[in-house]
């Protein structure tokens, strides 16, 4: 997949294409079914996909301060979508000046001169340009007079019958931060992953035989609530069974909040320095503050069986 960070990264021989817009944070499953019917089109025309998405999140340009947790770096975002068939993905820098283009403009400038349209994906709500004031019916009437078809996909929803909630990044980033994994993992289509580097802390779970590995996450990352998790811990391509931590440590009076997690069964890890993932699974308890050091181990060592038993479950269903 091509990876384009601007305009002027696109090369200047580049030709028609089907083409789909958006910030796509999360990659859920609502994103898949309008990429993938993307990718679907671009093959029945005989021509390239490209996924336009933005960077930093517009809302941090428009409303200064309200950058929304973010389900996946865009690296991230990137494999999910080389994964979808996607065969470019064209990053724009999302500046005060571009937030004032007006949606006549942004359809030019990107859709006609750049990329050369040939059809355009969405869904429904889709809204572009200046004020957000483009929409997917604007969209389609300028679609005339620059010769690209639209085509507009509906969003999954929850729920049987079609009831519920329709898919959306906003949705899943509420259920993260309640701690409903499961619900989040149902939108995503996996666990939610969170990742970077191992630090050093105050290394108590080592002190207490459950060595936890430190991840200092990338910024903006949405954290789930605080409690105990199932999941899995990444190094080195490597995916291991873990019980996770999130929140302040109640147990020794710490104020920052961090997310460790401890590779469940494995000894003499040496995490120090190495960008990790953390993939939650289920919830297994919420954050407590315990009477004694017995009742903490206790405690933990039954987090670490139930947390074996649920990865263990997950990968036999699979």
């Amino acid at each position: 997949m091509q990876r384009w960070r601007g305009l002027e990264d696109i090369p200047q021989d580049w030709g028609r294409s089907v083409v789909t817009i958006g910030s796509y944070d999360g990659v859920h499953r609502g994103h898949q079914l309008i990429i993938g019917r993307a990718v679907e089109r671009a093959r029945e025309l005989g021509v390239p996909s490209v996924v336009v998405t933005f960077d930093p999140h517009p809302s941090e340009v428009v409303r200064p301060g309200s950058h929304p947790p973010l389900l996946a770096p865009h690296h991230r975002r990137a494999e999910l979508m080389g994964e979808l068939g996607v065969d470019a993905l064209l990053i724009l820098p999302f500046t005060a000046e571009f937030s004032q283009l007006s949606p006549a403009d942004f359809i030019v400038k990107v859709l006609v001169d750049k990329l050369h349209a040939r059809a355009v994906i969405e869904g429904p709500n889709f809204r572009f340009g200046h004020r957000a004031a483009g929409n997917v019916g604007f969209l389609t009437e300028l679609g005339a007079t620059y010769d690209y078809e639209v085509e507009v996909i509906d969003l999954f929803v929850r729920g049987a019958a079609g009831g519920g909630d329709a898919f959306s990044s906003t949705l899943v980033r509420r259920l993260v931060a309640e701690g409903d994994m499961e619900g989040a993992a149902e939108i995503l289509g996996r666990p939610h992953r969170v990742e970077g580097v191992v630090v050093r802390g105050a290394q108590r779970g080592r002190e207490l035989g459950y060595p936890t590995a430190n991840v200092e996450t990338l910024p903006h990352t949405a954290i789930p609530a605080d409690g105990v998790y199932a999941g899995w811990l990444t190094a080195d391509g490597e995916r291991m069974p873990a019980a996770i931590s999130v929140g302040t440590n109640l147990q020794f009076d710490a104020t920052e909040r961090t997310v460790e997690a401890y590779a469940i069964d494995r000894v003499g890890l040496d995490l120090y320095g190495m960008h990790v993932t953390v993939d939650f699974l289920a919830y297994v308890r919420g954050m407590a503050k315990f009477e004694s050091l017995d009742g903490l181990l206790e405690a933990i060592a039954d987090d670490v069986k139930r947390s074996r038993v649920l990865t263990d479950v997950y990968d036999a269903e699979r």
